[in-house]
């Protein structure tokens, strides 16, 4: 049996999930359209192909950066979508993805940082631990669709745990840009690696070691939990999918009812509920729905094991079936400031939204059929 990357895992929380959301406002009356996955995965290998041509993310030993907006979400999401169209192997840019990441793991010592000192005091430093934890989250998501732990992926969580902080978290990579990489984005790449960490197959997560590095990063989320922006609360939402302890319930009645309370006419969410901050340039937040926030809190929501018929969780599904673009993307917009679609960086939320979209509409319930297994770099 194949493994769904950060499946959702049954836990004893679910009626207090019901209940939490009992006040919902009633669902209107809509048909639901069909997404189209394939067009979803042609877009993610099409926005994964250009960045990997684009000269800001190339770095030392012919490799490639990580970008938060559009390489781990499709890492994270293109599994699943070959899986659910039925296609065969790898795709040429997951293959090239992989071999630079596995590369720079494996060669840790040697490779320089995606950013100097040039770029900041402390920026060096920064970059290498965001990598690290970047890193593992990439490599365990594919180890644990195939089942089977690679020597790598246990190489890079042992990077990334040589740099945990005292406090439980990483010194995150800080550019003032929202919501990745900002003071408090540590907190979602905390929350990515313990979802990777407990989903690695071989009873990974409780090996002695790794499991006191877990202890020490679940309490780093609980202490931290209350001061974070709502975007890194819905993060959290979905690892305690898999540590259902991270949330009291109380905290978590709380989360569901403020969610809910901020969701649009339309069944969308906006991005200035999730995260205040005045955008960089002044300008004016949108009003609308935005596709990676509905996204988000639909994936999280539905890990979270709300039932399907919640008029929330289902209002937010259909404003995802009725938003997918001719393209196959989800459309988002910064949270930063007024970008041009057809800028470098004007469709990095769209990367995002439309892999937390194609995870948040996969079938969840079932194994995967067909997908593959990886291989690493030094026996392709």
């Amino acid at each position: 049996m194949t493994r769904k990357i950060f499946s959702v895992v049954t836990t004893g929380v679910a009626a207090s999930i019901v209940i939490g959301f009992a006040a919902a406002p009633p669902l209107q009356a809509q048909e639901p359209r069909a997404w189209n996955p394939q067009a979803a995965a042609h877009y993610l290998d099409r926005r994964e192909a250009w960045w990997q041509s684009w000269y800001q993310a190339r770095h030392d030993h012919n490799t490639l950066c990580i970008s938060c907006h559009t390489v781990l979400p499709y890492a994270l999401a293109r599994p699943a979508l070959r899986a659910m169209t039925g296609e065969s192997g790898l795709t040429t840019y997951e293959r090239i993805m992989l071999d630079s990441v596995e590369k720079r793991v494996n060669d840790w010592s040697e490779m320089l940082p995606y950013y100097p000192e040039t770029r900041g005091v402390g920026k060096a430093a920064q970059s290498r631990s965001t990598e690290s934890v970047l890193n593992a989250v990439l490599l365990a998501a594919y180890d644990s669709r195939q089942g089977q732990l690679q020597p790598v992926t246990r190489t890079a969580f042992n990077n990334a745990w040589a740099l945990q902080d005292p406090s439980g978290g990483w010194n995150w990579q800080v550019f003032k840009l929202a919501p990745w990489e900002t003071a408090d984005s540590g907190y979602f790449g905390t929350t990515l690696l313990l979802l990777a960490a407990k989903q690695l197959p071989q009873g990974f997560a409780a090996e002695p070691d790794n499991r006191a590095h877990l202890d020490r990063l679940k309490d780093y989320l609980k202490r931290e939990y209350p001061s974070q922006p709502l975007v890194n609360r819905v993060y959290l939402l979905w690892a305690s999918s898999t540590s259902p302890k991270l949330l009291d319930a109380a905290q978590r009645r709380a989360l569901l009812k403020e969610i809910r309370g901020l969701q649009q006419p339309d069944g969308g969410w906006r991005n200035a509920g999730f995260d205040p901050t005045p955008r960089k340039d002044q300008s004016v937040a949108p009003e609308q729905s935005d596709g990676f926030v509905t996204a988000l809190v639909v994936l999280a929501l539905r890990s979270a094991r709300v039932p399907k018929s919640d008029p929330t969780l289902h209002r937010g599904e259909l404003w995802l079936l009725g938003h997918q673009q001719a393209d196959g993307s989800w459309t988002a917009s910064s949270m930063n400031k007024l970008r041009a679609p057809d800028s470098d960086a004007g469709p990095f939320m769209s990367d995002a939204a439309t892999a937390y979209a194609s995870l948040a509409l996969a079938d969840t319930g079932e194994a995967m059929p067909g997908a593959t297994a990886r291989t690493t770099a030094a026996n392709r």
